[in-house]
């Protein structure tokens, strides 16, 4: 069985852990990797469905309760309730201990490590830092944690032989973040697409439709094949989006591909 993912419509972390939770990835291993993760009571999280244009898709929102709403392009702003706080800021090691002590198995552990790594290679070149001194808030926030390690339990756990991307769609114009205003791509995701192949589609829809954490994933998982002409859909699942352009929805697709 493969996977495809259909990124007309974008990619990010919540659209992605939402679409495999959809497609039947399991979701009480889920809850026991998120539910391992001590960070002081940091986030929670709530796993919903919704309509986006009339159909039904399954929604995946990490809370930080207490605080402020706060868009900052690192923490999927326009993915999740994000808020004013400053929390510890922790490096690509702390993240990398945080997702260790966690109770997922050794497969999903070394993929969310490798997406954050993606994450954090970016954002040092975007910086103009090691990634040795990119923190945490640069990294990705609390909700990327649950997102990364979300994502990489369920995909552990679907276990496709060969994984395909369509090109990646995006939006343009700019997106607000901690920094002031970025064009969009946003330099992370132009670092990610440059160094890994990834296909980009620019459309006129405004604001960021993928996102570095969305990058990130594709990028851990692209290999750059080509899907056959023919193959079978087995199931389908859909990832609702946060975002405010036309229809943010990632769809995915587990397919067996027939030959000529």
């Amino acid at each position: 069985m493969d996977l495809y993912f259909d990124c007309s419509s974008g990619i990010s972390g919540d659209m992605s852990v939402a679409a495999l939770l959809d497609v039947g990835g399991n979701k009480e291993k889920l809850e026991k990797a998120l539910d391992s993760v001590n960070l002081n009571n940091e986030f929670q999280y709530k796993i919903s469905r919704k309509a986006v244009n009339a159909i039904m898709a399954t929604d995946f929102d990490v809370i930080l309760p207490e605080h402020n709403h706060l868009h900052d392009l690192h923490n999927e702003p326009h993915s999740h309730h994000v808020h004013h706080k400053h929390h510890e800021h922790r490096n690509l090691a702390d993240v990398n201990s945080v997702i260790e002590a966690s109770e997922a198995d050794e497969g999903a552990k070394n993929l969310a490590k490798k997406i954050f790594k993606i994450v954090a290679e970016a954002e040092a070149k975007v910086h103009g830092k090691s990634i040795e001194e990119v923190h945490f808030h640069e990294v990705g926030a609390i909700d990327s944690i649950a997102d990364i390690l979300g994502f990489s339990v369920l995909f552990e756990d679907l276990k496709p032989d060969k994984v395909y991307f369509s090109t990646l769609t995006e939006g343009s114009g700019f997106a607000e973040c901690q920094h002031g205003k970025l064009p969009v791509p946003v330099p992370a995701v132009c670092e990610i697409a440059a160094r890994y192949r990834l296909p980009l589609k620019i459309t006129a829809n405004e604001g960021e439709m993928v996102t570095p954490t969305g990058a990130a994933i594709a990028a851990a998982l692209y290999e750059g094949g080509k899907l056959s002409e023919g193959f079978v859909i087995q199931k389908v699942g859909y990832g609702a989006g946060k975002r405010a352009y036309e229809n943010p929805l990632l769809r995915v697709m587990l397919i067996d591909e027939k030959g000529e």
